[in-house]
């Protein structure tokens, strides 16, 4: 659950920014972009700028948590673990329905249909046209071809994703023609195994990526449930459908080239020691900043976050301890 060595970089862009990468820190040479802009298309006011970037980062991490869990959890199964599978389905839903929304609620998130139509239609574009073909380029000029495809292929993918989107917001500011419908999800398994690429910068390339991937997949959930609230249940549709693209294809085809599913024990090590540093280091320190600048209520949902992480720290050193 180690997840916020590209944190510095996905915190420094917006939206606007993100073509604008020279600013960001020279180790994320194409740093992925929160789909929708740091702080999302209803956040007019709120929370001070600091809280702003604290949820932002905590948000990334919930996501990425969240997608990671899902397939440690597949990874149990295959082990025979059908307890320590539970638990990780079990935290990730915890990860995604519970910290991932209620951070995402006080960041301003979820707007009108419209305005998270935008969102998303932002981050694809620059997907699509920025940093997926930039990737792909440098894993093919460091001999990754398995990667240069992958991201080759991805890239088409939002193609379609930004033309969908860009479709259904002429829908739903016009009031005239249809909703498309999504594609279908083709699921990726996600075996054990160690990285199938050799090149350092494709390898962060893909945790960048794999980032983008789990926070598109966590925006798309909450951007269809509020479309279904709003009685346009074929937008949701088209944001879900999206969302499980997002998660069970783009973010799995990445994490079996990145390696980064394990043996069990492996991801419970890995898993217990990002719990405990969100739960004893990162959480709490929000919470210190929040207070300091009077956003009490990030800071207790901070503090009530950094007990449940905490929570899920010992029950993954109980499985640890105890494999079943």
């Amino acid at each position: 659950m180690k997840r916020f060595a590209l944190r510095a970089a996905l915190a420094c862009l917006s939206t606007a920014a993100a073509a604008a990468a020279l600013t960001c820190p020279a180790s994320a040479t194409v740093p992925s972009v929160p789909h929708g802009g740091v702080s999302g298309p209803a956040a007019t006011a709120g929370p001070n700028p600091q809280t702003l970037a604290d949820l932002e980062t905590s948000m990334h991490g919930e996501a990425y948590a969240n997608a990671s869990y899902t397939f440690y959890a597949a990874q149990a199964d295959r082990e025979n673990l059908p307890a320590t599978a539970r638990l990780y389905r079990r935290t990730a839903s915890v990860e995604l329905n519970e910290h991932f929304r209620e951070e995402a609620a006080l960041a301003g998130v979820v707007g009108s249909d419209a305005d998270n139509l935008r969102a998303a239609i932002a981050g694809e574009t620059y997907e699509t046209d920025v940093m997926y073909p930039t990737f792909a380029r440098q894993a093919a000029a460091d001999g990754d071809d398995n990667a240069a495809e992958l991201f080759t292929e991805i890239a088409k993918d939002e193609a379609q994703h930004l033309a969908r989107f860009r479709a259904a917001l002429e829908v739903v500011e016009t009031g005239r023609g249809r909703i498309p419908a999504p594609p279908p999800v083709d699921p990726v398994e996600v075996p054990a195994g160690d990285p199938q690429v050799h090149s350092a910068r494709t390898l962060a390339n893909l945790d960048t990526a794999m980032h983008g991937e789990a926070l598109a997949h966590a925006r798309y959930t909450l951007y269809a449930e509020h479309a279904a609230a709003d009685g346009r249940p074929a937008l949701a549709r088209l944001f879900r459908g999206t969302a499980g693209i997002e998660l069970r294809e783009h973010f799995a085809g990445e994490a079996k080239l990145y390696g980064l599913v394990r043996t069990t024990r492996e991801n419970l090590t890995k898993t217990i020691a990002g719990e405990r540093y969100e739960a004893e280091v990162m959480y709490p320190a929000f919470a210190r900043r929040a207070e300091a600048v009077g956003d009490q209520k990030a800071a207790r949902l901070f503090r009530h976050n950094a007990a449940d992480e905490a929570g899920h720290a010992r029950a993954f050193q109980r499985m640890l301890d105890n494999p079943r």
